[in-house]
This record gives C-alpha cells, sequence and structure tokens, in this order.
C-alpha cells in the first residue's frame, strides 16, 4: 500500500466514523440511520468516482463542446494547430472573422484566401464591385472577384490582420484558406490524415 492509499483509507475511516457518530447521537431507528449511511455512501462512491477518472470526464467533456461548436476536427497544442481530415476528404478548420465564426476549406492549390461575397457581406469585408476584378479560373470555369481585407482573422487560435482575400461569387458558399496564410507559418504540412500548422 502506497502512502498516498494509506492517506485516503484513514481519511475515509474518519468520515465513516464521525458520520455513524452523529448520527447515534440523534437518537434515530436503526433503520432510518441505515438508510442515511447508504445514502452518504452512495454520495461519497459518486464524488470517489468523478474525482478518479476525472481525465477521462474532461476529454468526454471537451469532446462534446468540440462537436456542438463544430471544432471537433481541430485542437490546439500550445500554438500548433492539429486539423483532422473529415469524412470528404479534406481540411476543414472554424475561424473567426472580424469576430463572427466562419469555416473554411483548406486549400493548398489556391494562391489566395477566398470567401464567397455572402461570407463577405456577412462579416463585414468590403470590396468594390465597381473595380477591375481579378479573374480566377475555378474548376467550373473563370469567374470574377474582386479584392478585399480580412481586419481580424483567427484560424483556430492563429491570428493575421489586414489579411489580403479575394471574394467572388462562383464561390457559392464555400470559403478557401490559401497559400497567401500557409506561408505566413512557420511551417504546414500532412501526416497521414492529419495537418499540422505551426504559426
Amino acid at each position: 500500500m502506497s502512502p498516498e492509499d494509506g492517506g485516503s483509507l484513514i481519511w475515509g475511516v474518519v468520515m465513516t466514523v464521525l458520520l455513524v457518530s452523529s448520527l447515534a447521537a440523534r437518537r434515530l431507528p436503526l433503520s432510518q440511520i441505515m438508510k442515511m449511511i447508504l445514502g452518504w455512501v452512495a454520495i461519497f462512491a459518486a464524488l470517489f468516482a468523478v474525482f478518479s477518472f476525472r481525465n477521462e470526464l474532461g476529454y468526454v467533456w471537451q469532446r462534446v463542446t468540440s462537436d456542438i461548436s463544430g471544432t471537433a476536427n481541430q485542437r490546439l497544442e500550445g500554438s500548433t494547430l492539429r486539423l483532422t481530415r473529415k469524412d470528404d476528404g479534406h481540411f476543414w478548420v472554424r475561424t473567426r472573422v472580424n469576430g463572427k465564426t466562419v469555416d473554411f476549406l483548406v486549400d493548398s492549390g489556391a494562391s489566395v484566401t477566398s470567401i464567397s461575397t455572402r461570407t463577405a457581406d456577412e462579416v463585414g469585408v468590403e470590396y468594390d464591385r465597381g473595380s477591375i476584378p481579378v479573374i480566377l479560373e475555378t474548376a467550373n470555369g473563370r469567374a470574377r472577384a474582386w479584392r478585399g481585407e480580412i481586419a481580424s482573422f483567427d484560424v483556430g487560435g492563429i491570428r493575421s490582420e489586414n489579411h489580403f482575400v479575394l471574394i467572388g461569387e462562383a464561390l457559392g458558399d464555400t470559403n478557401l484558406l490559401g497559400m497567401n496564410f500557409l506561408e505566413q507559418l512557420k511551417s504546414w504540412g500532412v501526416e497521414g490524415d492529419e495537418m499540422i500548422l505551426e504559426p
């Protein structure tokens, strides 16, 4: 038996003696005393179980909250962001654009981070439709896009300011995290089903 086990045993015995003596002093019927003792034993057992499995319960809580928030496929370890490949075969990251939540598909084939006109309107990224557009080569052919800047860009804990983006109608609801963000990082790469981003 380790010193820690011995301390726990002594603590348990002391608590039991105190409980029994306090109940005996009240001169209650034996059946009622037994019910109360069993109730307290159940409470102590539940507390002991919670304490013993606190790490596992912490992991469960983290998983539940990440599923609810939509960040189950990403985790921050120190300053390193790790993304797990989703069922569609791509890496997605939940970001904060000007303080609002936006999902991005990580696309190393895109030279510049690109957002849809709908996203730009929702998060307050200004652009001028009257200016000369940039012509993008997409899977569906050529498409027009306009230049803009994200004032505050938080990619899973990795922050950037005044991040240059292109805003295009042809993107639909898909936003692309491009190379102009990835190139700012110290390193990035893919290991199996995990993408690792180091600022």
